[in-house]
């Protein structure tokens, strides 16, 4: 059955929630540590693709978050979170930019659309499925970036996959 999309009442589109098989995926990352509103988005992007040039491995087409810390329960200072792109070929790390193997995964998943102010009623649905559907958290939240995001009447409008690692209970 296809998702069903639906807004909310600020106007964000959620798809249905639903879980997925995650294929394993290495990742080119640079990590950051401090308020997931302050992570220089663009620029890790930027250098992440620049990077896989000259190191002449082959990028995925979204770039990815992942993010540890629950900003709920965590000081902004001490949310951990690495912005990273999918690559295929061999390259060593240079500088900042990292490289690990994400395992394969089941997630919980939700597409969203919206205001980046509502991100957070999307991880509160997303967390409330999850445990309503007889899953937990199974590690930390990842987010594919499936379109810049835009400024639209002053607001940034985010276009993400919002996913979360589940295991059954």
């Amino acid at each position: 059955m296809a998702p069903v999309g639906r807004a909310n009442a600020g106007g964000a589109r959620m798809a249905a929630i639903k879980v997925e098989r995650r294929k394993p995926v290495k990742l080119a990352y640079i990590e950051h540590v401090g308020g997931y509103d302050e992570i220089p988005f663009q620029t890790y992007v930027e250098r992440l693709y620049g990077w896989a040039k000259k190191a002449r491995v082959r990028p995925g087409f979204y770039p990815l978050g992942v993010f540890y810390d629950s900003p709920d329960q965590t000081p902004p200072e001490e949310c951990r979170s690495e912005i990273g792109i999918p690559i295929t070929g061999e390259a060593a790390p240079e500088g900042d930019v990292r490289i690990r193997e994400m395992p394969a995964m089941d997630v919980a998943a939700l597409s969203f659309k919206g205001p980046s102010g509502e991100y957070r009623d999307a991880y509160r649905e997303l967390s409330s499925w999850v445990s309503e559907n007889g899953y937990e958290w199974a590690g930390p939240s990842i987010e594919a970036y499936t379109k810049k995001p835009e400024r639209v009447r002053g607001k940034t409008v985010m276009y993400a996959k919002i996913m979360a690692p589940v295991r059954r209970k």
